[in-house]
């Protein structure tokens, strides 16, 4: 179990970092990003390993790996559109 918690934090910690390099724009600071996905591996390995129990490393990882995924998602902002910005109308 030890093993796999350490994996999960590595595994997080990746997915982290990878999506801090490919949209850092769309991001918050990494102080947040990287706990992010450490936080949501752990988080996803523990439920992961709660409903499966023992002996199901790999299942556990990729529940890990899902979790984090999601959370890390979550700190997406939206893109900034070049030009006039879309404003709703009163009437809208």
């Amino acid at each position: 179990m030890l093993l796999e918690a350490l994996g999960s934090a590595l595994l997080g910690l990746a997915l982290a970092w990878a999506a801090g390099l490919r949209v850092p724009h769309r991001l918050p600071s990494r102080t947040l990003v990287l706990p992010t996905g450490v936080a949501g591996a752990l988080f996803g390995a523990f439920i992961t390993h709660s409903a499966l129990g023992a002996g199901h490393s790999l299942a556990t990882l990729f529940g890990a790996l899902v979790i984090s995924a999601a959370l890390l998602s979550l700190l997406l902002r939206p893109t900034r559109e070049r030009g006039r910005a879309h404003q709703l109308s009163p009437n809208a």
